[in-house]
């Protein structure tokens, strides 16, 4: 079954909020653009993370589309580390939206901005549809895919991703 699964496509993003003044980002593999008129899109968030509470408690997201050559350390930042402990955007290049939502632009091709429109509980994970309130290209470059973080960059997913491989031990 873990093969087969390893076999659906997935993306590498920064998926970014904000709560009062606090910012912070997760790495997320699941990001769809599920309409285009109004354009939508769907990520999946892990309850766990401090990224889903603030997402929640502000209704606005920022998806940030990584470039295939971004390095490992830099997932890792924001994929391996809890914004409870460290501050993300620490010497990390970024922007405010224009809702004031954090878009990290280092190691990224693009980003989207967008509001909460809608939510869906699937256990130890919320799917969040955000109506899109700006998108930007930044670079021609690839986009990073999952396939391609994990089988050429020998990146893993933690715990928390819906792409972790690790639940065949369980």
């Amino acid at each position: 079954m873990d093969e087969a699964l390893a076999s659906v496509t997935y993306g590498v993003y920064v998926v970014s909020s904000i709560a009062g003044s606090r910012r912070n980002g997760l790495i997320v593999t699941t990001c769809s653009q599920v309409t285009s008129d109004p354009p939508k899109i769907s990520i999946t968030v892990s309850k766990e993370c401090l990224t889903h509470d603030m997402i929640r408690s502000s209704g606005r997201f920022s998806v940030s589309i990584l470039k295939r050559d971004t390095p490992l350390s830099f997932i890792g930042r924001f994929g391996h580390r809890s914004g409870r402990d460290i501050d993300k955007f620490q010497d990390v290049e970024y922007r405010n939206g224009k809702d004031g939502v954090p878009i990290v632009t280092e190691n990224a091709l693009g980003y989207i901005e967008a509001e909460v429109d809608q939510e869906l509980d699937v256990g130890s994970h919320t799917i969040l549809i955000g109506r899109v309130i700006d998108a930007v290209r930044l670079s021609d470059d690839e986009p990073m895919t999952y396939s391609y973080y994990r089988d050429v960059k020998g990146g893993r997913s933690p715990r928390t991703a819906p792409t972790y491989d690790g639940w065949a031990d369980r």
